[in-house]
């Protein structure tokens, strides 16, 4: 995550910033059922036992428990010449890390430095959810690293006390941690990626009342025990510039993140769920009228460009199935892998139909 301000060196933190659509629990009430005494006999009294409070989070001790299986990240692109520095979650021993998407979207190269030995890897893009901001890398000269602990989000409640931990500001060196509560077990967002400039929908999203900053992304939700409830996604703004409400940040729960892993880890896309390495057109599209994918640029040297396809055409099918808007056109290439063969429809501008066929790229993840 970031404040969409960049250094001398031209690279861009992981950011995303909110607008809030959801609304937290009126009241706090999440329907849970308030204690109903023993029945007893006539006369007798019967003495409510009030529940005891849970000790306050400590932050040191929870910070040095999870800070040993965190990472910090750091990606290339080509475009522009712009990367983004991020946080992650290691899963496996052997170097299986856990992030959000947002942090490696457009990334050429991913560098990964172990928080608990220091030592640096280059990392492969597993898989990747964008829908859900989660994704998946691999260290393949990875062994014996600190796993983290997992927990379950399902069990969190309203008020919870939770320590957010990441690479602020990108910087590296020891995590930084803020505290907060859980002020939301479901919200939606509107997120703003500093780094393209792009926006997308969240739901379902944790609520925390802390000041969530630049580099965090990818990084650790966790409560008072140590375990990892949730992968930190989202701030509600620059909270230099937060005075007049308290700072936000957000997080995935951990079990919609692990379900997005499981999936990866099956080896089978879904509409939403790319594995492997990206494959690509190489256009730029958006929504054609009154159907299909209209191609806004088709970028020099790219498949489609070597295969004819031009500025202004609308891709109409996709080996024979339709293809009604830019969306369908992404998902459909999501579930296919560079190298693979596709037919493509096309209309021309003077409503000229033909089919062209191409060999998908290599591409970013998208």
């Amino acid at each position: 995550m970031g404040d969409g301000r960049r250094g001398s060196s031209g690279r861009a933190l992981a950011l995303i910033v909110v607008a809030v659509l959801g609304l937290a629990g009126f009241l706090g009430f999440r329907g849970e059922l308030p204690g109903w005494p023993l029945l007893a006999g006539p006369g007798s009294v019967v003495a409510q036992r009030e529940p005891e409070a849970p000790p306050p989070l400590d932050p040191v001790a929870v910070a040095a428990a999870v800070d040993p299986a965190l990472v910090h990240i750091s990606t290339a692109a080509q475009l522009f010449g712009q990367g983004a520095a991020g946080s992650g979650i290691v899963l496996t021993a052997d170097g299986q890390v856990l992030t959000s998407h947002h942090v490696v979207k457009g990334a050429e190269s991913v560098t990964v430095t172990s928080v608990g030995t220091g030592q640096v890897y280059s990392a492969i893009v597993l898989g990747y959810d964008s829908s859900a901001d989660i994704a998946l890398l691999e260290l393949p000269d990875a062994a014996g690293l600190t796993i983290a602990q997992l927990g379950r989000s399902a069990d969190l409640h309203l008020e919870d006390e939770v320590l957010a931990i990441g690479n602020a500001g990108g910087t590296g060196g020891p995590p930084t941690a803020v505290a907060g509560k859980i002020t939301d077990l479901d919200s939606t967002i509107v997120a703003l990626n500093a780094a393209d400039l792009s926006r997308k929908a969240l739901s379902g999203m944790l609520e925390i009342a802390a000041a969530v900053s630049s580099g965090q992304s990818g990084g650790a939700l966790a409560d008072r025990r140590g375990a990892i409830v949730g992968v930190i996604t989202a701030a509600s703004g620059d909270r230099d510039r937060a005075v007049e409400r308290q700072p936000n940040g957000y997080a995935v729960p951990i079990d919609t993140a692990m379900r997005v892993v499981r999936q990866i880890r099956s080896g089978t896309p879904t509409e939403t769920v790319h594995i492997g390495p990206t494959a690509t057109l190489g256009v730029l599209i958006s929504d054609a009228k009154p159907s299909g994918a209209r191609i806004d640029v088709a970028i020099y040297g790219s498949p489609a460009a070597a295969a004819g396809l031009d500025d202004g055409e609308v891709i109409t099918s996709i080996d024979g199935k339709a293809v009604t808007t830019a969306r369908a056109l992404r998902a459909a290439i999501n579930v296919r892998k560079p190298g693979d063969t596709v037919r493509l429809g096309v209309i021309g501008p003077g409503g000229v139909e033909r089919t062209v066929t191409l060999v998908l790229g290599k591409g970013a993840p998208n």
